[in-house]
């Protein structure tokens, strides 16, 4: 059975592309940024108690045609669709998040990663990690800075594994952790259930929303709305009523909702 194709003139009017559409890193690059600017990160179903589907029929309504966001295996696995039929060599990868975590806690594999390999060179291409996503693709090269982002990025091996590290106050901070080895879909399958429905999921206890600018990045976790440059400098606010959470959605994120909407049960960081 042939896998689906997505609605690639729908999916380049929403993140605004009018560029070429060659096997070129300029064209992998130039997607992959009007993408990270275009669609946002966040978790808001889950917290409306919607179930996620990751099937792409499933993630192009909601990311595409009711310009909804979503966080990585809805992001990026529409970015690997759109690539591959594109004629990209596309590899799904899965990763541990370190981003945060204490050296001793070991995280579950919850995060999708792409390596798209060109002809020259393999790249890392990442729309889906929220407050640390990249704006554009990483080389696969190791030990040295790259400019992926609002912060500076770097990619260095730890035994076998790949690790995505950024610049965070001074140090290089782990963000996540992968083996370069492909990983079937029924892999993010699980990990996606998790991630919706498990009482200790992290996207089950907060909310959470981000996006790029042109210059900056907008991200929301629970009531503190930041806005943070790319000259280092972070502009933050408390959000205090749902109503000025929804105001700040709609403005800088362009998700919108009805008046009345309350993410979370009772207890959560916004009670419905």
């Amino acid at each position: 059975m042939s896998a689906p194709t997505p609605d690639l003139e729908a999916y380049f009017a929403r993140i605004a592309y009018t560029g070429p559409r060659d096997v070129t890193l300029a064209t992998l690059t130039a997607i992959h940024q009007h993408h990270a600017r275009a669609i946002p990160y966040e978790n808001l179903d889950v917290l409306l108690g919607r179930a996620i589907s990751i099937d792409l029929a499933a993630i192009e309504q909601k990311l595409v045609h009711a310009r909804r966001g979503g966080y990585c295996f809805e992001q990026n696995a529409l970015l690997r669709d759109v690539l591959r039929s594109l004629g990209f060599p596309v590899t799904q990868l899965i990763a541990r998040v370190r981003w945060q975590i204490p050296a001793d806690v070991t995280t579950a594999l919850v995060h999708m990663v792409l390596r798209v390999d060109l002809r020259d060179r393999a790249m890392i291409a990442d729309v889906g990690f929220g407050s640390r996503s990249l704006i554009t693709p990483l080389a696969l090269e190791f030990d040295r800075e790259q400019a992926g982002s609002i912060e500076p990025r770097r990619l260095i091996q730890r035994g076998t594994l790949v690790v995505h590290q950024t610049l965070h106050d001074g140090s290089w901070v782990d963000v996540y952790q992968f083996a370069p080895d492909p990983v079937p879909t029924v892999d993010f399958e699980l990990g996606n259930w998790f991630t919706s429905t498990h009482p200790q999921s992290r996207f089950r206890l907060n909310l959470t929303a981000a996006r790029a600018g042109t210059d900056c990045r907008y991200a929301i976790l629970n009531r503190e709305f930041v806005i943070r440059h790319t000259d280092g400098r972070a502009e933050k606010r408390t959000l205090t009523t749902p109503e000025e959470l929804l105001s700040v959605l709609a403005e800088y994120f362009d998700l919108h909702f009805p008046t009345g909407t309350r993410f979370g049960p009772p207890g959560s960081p916004w009670p419905s």
